[in-house]
């Protein structure tokens, strides 16, 4: 089924939106929430909030992309059943090193004029990421979005494990220095 006949169904409070959300994109939130959250059973419990999550925010929103709308529910959702699951402690899971990967070029601290200069951030982010090569963009995507494994990544790219390191190490340096030069202090 088209996207634009499930956002449809959603809009006339038809209750075939949710199977055919499933039926659809089911295994990609899916594929979303377990590399975050390492867990099926919690993996599950995300993609079926993100359906709620869906059904309640259609309407009033009206999606462009449903793929992209459905994969920001899910990442939002798993992340938030991460830091609730894993408060307090480590663990040696993948999303722990994505995110201290990360935390290199940004500083956490937020005020409220930081959530209105993070809207502008967005957009010089997309615009660094959009320079990139396709490769680059690729594993840069895989990586910080989908929370893929460095493995999964280098086999897919049919690259080395250390090159996938070293590359995200050079597009995360990259990014700092973009972001610095275009006046934000990360």
């Amino acid at each position: 089924m088209d996207d634009k006949d499930i956002v449809k169904l959603y809009w006339d409070r038809n209750e075939q939106a949710i199977t055919e959300t499933s039926s659809k994109y089911g295994n990609y939130c899916l594929s979303i929430a377990k590399n975050i959250l390492s867990s099926h059973e919690d993996a599950k419990e995300c993609v079926n909030d993100t359906y709620l999550n869906t059904w309640n925010s259609i309407p009033p929103q009206k999606p462009k992309i449903l793929s992209a709308f459905l994969g920001k529910i899910v990442r939002n959702l798993s992340f938030n059943k991460y830091k609730a699951t894993h408060s307090l402690k480590r663990g040696g899971y993948e999303i722990d090193l994505i995110l201290d990967e990360l935390g290199e070029i940004v500083s956490g601290n937020e005020s409220v004029e930081d959530t209105v200069i993070r809207n502008e951030l967005i957009v010089v982010i997309n615009e660094f990421i959009s320079n990139l090569s396709e490769e680059k963009r690729y594993i840069f995507v895989r990586r910080y979005w989908y929370s893929d494994k460095i493995s999964t990544i280098a086999n897919h790219c049919n690259r080395t494990e250390n090159y996938i390191h070293v590359e995200l190490n050079r597009i995360r340096k990259k990014l700092h220095k973009y972001i610095i030069e275009r006046g934000y202090d990360v």
